[in-house]
């Protein structure tokens, strides 16, 4: 017999069959679909060119300003269709993308722009300031660093200030495009422990993009693999991370050890989905 008491995730972002042009003729999304649940950590994973990028945008809604636009499908947040609103309020509902690259405001402090992050918030000083230290809790290098001008920290305190930041506006999801670019492994371990940690704490729920497959899929619950802006599979993480198609080309490791890339750049022209 089922176990009746089990239940279903709420789903907290509901993405389907959007399809994405820009400059009114480059069709760069074809029919994707996916699903974050409440509570989550949902992995967007493909190469360099796929398409990640341009899906996160799609749901936060900064598609504009790179003259792109959803022009099929349909974006829910909560139940609610939000792919025409406006990206500010967007972040008033708790949605809010961390941009890859980082993008600290480079001349204020880290403090400030922390508290940047607070700047939609009504519920007075003393909820922002518990949430500040909440954020530095997490990233004692921030502490140390609070006064440093951000432009003179290191790419690896640029992150964290980025993902701090996102905390600070209480969300109840963060889009982190790409947070291992760019930074030594040790550092990227690090970034997604407190990804998983703030997950699990504070139930923040992430659909993160990233092309290091492997990480990506370690802490992740579910993904999701796009190819030239299609979506050609997805799974729970410990199923794709076991997928012989996955393993080979993403992980570079087939039945018979790793792989060369000049092996992986064969076999892309072979894989079973595509075929």
């Amino acid at each position: 017999m089922p176990d009746m008491t089990q239940t279903t995730p709420e789903t907290l972002l509901e993405v389907k069959n959007i399809e994405v042009i820009y400059n009114h003729v480059i069709l760069v999304l074809k029919g994707v679909s996916l699903s974050v649940p409440r509570g989550g950590i949902t992995a967007l994973l493909g190469g360099n060119g796929a398409g990640k990028t341009t899906t996160l945008k799609a749901i936060s809604n900064l598609l504009h300003s790179e003259r792109g636009e959803v022009t099929k499908g349909a974006i829910r947040y909560r139940g609610e269709i939000v792919q025409g609103l406006d990206p500010a309020r967007l972040v008033g509902k708790g949605v809010i993308q961390v941009m890859e690259g980082r993008h600290c405001f480079e001349h204020l402090t880290i403090e400030e722009n922390l508290l940047t992050g607070a700047y939609t918030r009504t519920d007075g000083r003393g909820a922002v300031e518990a949430d500040l230290q909440m954020v530095y809790a997490y990233f004692p290098r921030l502490r140390e660093r609070r006064k440093s001008q951000a432009g003179y920290t290191s790419g690896g305190e640029q992150q964290m200030c980025a993902i701090g930041r996102a905390l600070m506006s209480r969300p109840g999801m963060i889009l982190l495009d790409e947070p291992s670019m760019g930074l030594a492994p040790q550092l990227v371990e690090q970034i997604f422990e407190i990804v998983k940690s703030v997950n699990e704490n504070e139930g923040v729920s992430f659909l993160l993009a990233e092309q290091n497959t492997s990480i990506a899929l370690r802490f992740a619950h579910y993904g999701y693999i796009l190819e030239s802006g299609r979506m050609v599979m997805d799974g729970p993480a410990d199923e794709l991370r076991q997928n012989p198609d996955v393993r080979e080309f993403y992980l570079g490791v087939g039945a018979e050890g790793r792989k060369s890339f000049r092996d992986v750049r064969s076999y892309r022209r072979r894989k079973r989905w595509l075929s």
